[in-house]
C-alpha cells in the first residue's frame, strides 16, 4: 500500500531557514533554487536527479508554487541578480 502525501505540506516557510523564503519541506532547498534551474532549461526529472535527495513530486511542488506565486518568486530572483552584479565604481 502506498503512502498518500498531502501536497499542501510539501512547501513551507519558516523565518529561521532560507530567510523565510518558501522551500521544500524537510530540506533547505528553496523554491527559487528549483526555479532557477528550471529557467536554465532543466526538466523536473533532471532537477530531481541533480538534487538526489528530492523526489520528483517535491520538484513539481516547487514549480507549482512558482507558477501560483510567480510575482513573488520573480521579484526574489531579480533581487538576487541585482545583488550579485558588481557595483559600478
Amino acid at each position: 500500500m502506498s503512502t498518500v502525501v498531502d501536497i499542501g505540506s510539501l512547501i513551507v516557510r519558516t523565518g529561521d531557514i532560507s530567510g523565510g523564503r518558501p522551500r521544500i519541506a524537510a530540506t533547505g532547498v528553496s523554491v527559487r533554487r528549483v526555479v532557477a534551474w528550471y529557467k536554465m532549461g532543466l526538466q523536473p526529472e533532471e532537477i530531481a536527479e541533480e538534487l538526489g535527495h528530492l523526489s520528483l513530486a517535491q520538484v513539481h511542488a516547487a514549480l507549482a508554487y512558482y507558477h501560483a506565486n510567480k510575482p513573488e518568486i520573480e521579484a526574489d530572483l531579480t533581487a538576487d541578480a541585482v545583488a550579485a552584479e558588481p557595483s559600478a565604481q
